[in-house]
């Protein structure tokens, strides 16, 4: 379940403040401004706004926003589950609040935007919090404010003093997911937040899709995703306790995405295929290759390139799942079911452990192992981007010609020259207005109906064709 962190140290005197400034607010006989909530099942709670010192309120040490960050530093993560409210911890919140998810050692560019802002036109929405001075919502502007240091207070609706933090904890969800917020959780936060309220929480999975805005099938995918994910970190892990982080695949939702669709394709037909098309594919996510190159590795990427590519010495010995099986009868032997997938994960983990020790830096481990252990990545790099290579060039001559994604290509290309003539049309006034508005009206038909039968040809959108479905402002088809 989730956490219940308590109350800070000064939660009487912070709630005795809250009171106070809710009966001014109410003996004022002006019209007070107030923040509609879910509440509860669901219903609709409207909470009075007040202003708060800033100096007066804690980070919520439990938000989702940077839940999956808290392990960018071991040591403070520690300190901030044995006291969430010391200043050390709360100091702690206040860094990762401002870092970058998918590159913790910068600052986040979204974090700068909304610091300009706040700094230029003030406050726009209050934020949330509890009589305890806990923020339910707001920790990052919160966090924004006090570093721009031109205000001392905050706006913040103010829950019911019966509170809990399971309360808490629904009502943060409830505002972060509303389709307005201009600050979305990261992606690997929002896969634990699915999680949660799954796994933890037991709620059915069309409870949880109509809450983040999203669909059943996506929920079964991100679970899944984060499966492997988890698997992924426990696999790993090295003897001296050095892993991977889920924050350090922050980068890759697409391609995990795109490997969910694909090994479900592939499950359909053979497990053991598609367990050999996951490996290859978790491994070069792991390198962090693009999307399309990812795309070229298949089922049997291991056999057909990357064996020939690999360098003797990463090669992993025959797994143990690999002996051989004697036929009855026949004095033969065979290997066992599932040894090539054995080999295939022997390949990967191999990989985990040297990225897990790359990845902590030079400080987690001694010199020559974080050497060994950089060489043992950039080895497995220069393999995999030959055998990538090498399946790509098959993979575009084996490719049907004229299929609809090179129709697609082909239709930017125009549409990308149509960018240029407009251009110079402005020059010599050669722009028949009329024909072109036509063209756009034309263009916005095939559009839809391109986007209907996209959907129907595929069951979980990616990006892409989650804008054209958006643009061309179709609704799903019934089967």
């Amino acid at each position: 379940m989730f956490t219940n962190f308590g109350v800070p140290p000064v939660a009487t005197a912070t709630r005795t403040l809250v009171e106070q400034r809710l009966k001014e607010l109410r003996d004022d006989s002006g019209v007070a401004e107030t923040l509609t909530v879910e509440w509860r099942g669901g219903s609709q709670l409207h909470v009075e706004v007040i202003d708060m010192p800033l100096d007066a309120l804690y980070y919520n040490p439990g938000t989702h926003r940077i839940r999956a960050q808290r392990s960018l530093d071991p040591g403070r993560d520690a300190v901030l589950s044995a006291d969430p409210w010391s200043a050390e911890s709360q100091d702690y919140l206040q860094h990762l609040l401002t870092i970058r998810p998918s590159e913790p050692d910068r600052r986040d560019p979204d974090f700068e935007v909304l610091q300009r802002s706040l700094s230029t036109h003030g406050q726009n929405e209050p934020g949330l919090i509890t009589r305890d001075g806990i923020l339910v919502n707001g920790n990052t502007r919160c966090a924004a404010l006090r570093e721009t240091k031109k205000v001392s207070s905050i706006r913040v609706g103010v829950l019911p003093a019966a509170c809990d933090w399971q309360d808490v904890n629904n009502v943060e969800l409830s505002l972060q997911l509303r389709p307005d917020q201009r600050r979305d959780y990261s992606y690997i936060n929002r896969l634990l937040a699915i999680e949660e309220q799954h796994v933890q929480l037991n709620r059915d999975l069309s409870v949880i899709a109509a809450a983040f805005h999203t669909d059943a099938k996506s929920c079964i995918r991100d679970l899944w995703v984060l499966a492997q994910l988890r698997d992924l970190i426990e696999r790993s892990t090295t003897a001296d306790g050095v892993s991977l982080r889920l924050m350090d695949l922050e980068r890759s939702q697409e391609k995990l995405a795109e490997l969910y669709r694909a090994y479900e394709k592939e499950k359909a037909k053979s497990r053991e295929r598609a367990d050999l098309l996951k490996e290859a594919r978790l491994a070069a996510i792991v390198l962090d290759f693009a999307k399309t190159d990812v795309r070229f590795i298949d089922a049997d990427f291991q056999s057909r390139y990357l064996d020939k590519t690999m360098p003797a010495n990463l090669r992993p010995a025959e797994p143990a799942a690999a002996a051989a099986v004697a036929i009855p009868g026949l004095n033969r032997s065979i290997r066992a079911g599932g040894a090539d997938v054995a080999t295939a994960r022997a390949v990967t983990d191999t990989l985990l452990r040297a990225e897990a020790v790359k990845a902590a830096g030079e400080s987690a481990a001694p010199a020559e192992q974080f050497a060994a252990a950089a060489a043992v990545v950039a080895s497995y790099r220069d393999a995999f981007n030959e055998a990538i290579d090498t399946a790509g060039r098959d993979f575009r001559l084996r490719k049907k010609r004229l299929a609809a994604p090179d129709r697609v290509g082909d239709a930017c290309k125009d549409l990308e020259q149509s960018v240029t003539d407009l251009v110079m049309s402005r020059g010599n006034g050669s722009l028949d207005e009329g024909a072109f508005d036509d063209a756009l009206a034309q263009l916005r038909t095939v559009m839809r109906k391109l986007a209907v039968e996209a959907q129907r040809s595929i069951d979980l959108p990616g990006n892409g064709l989650a804008w054209l479905i958006a643009a061309a402002d179709v609704k799903q088809p019934q089967p």
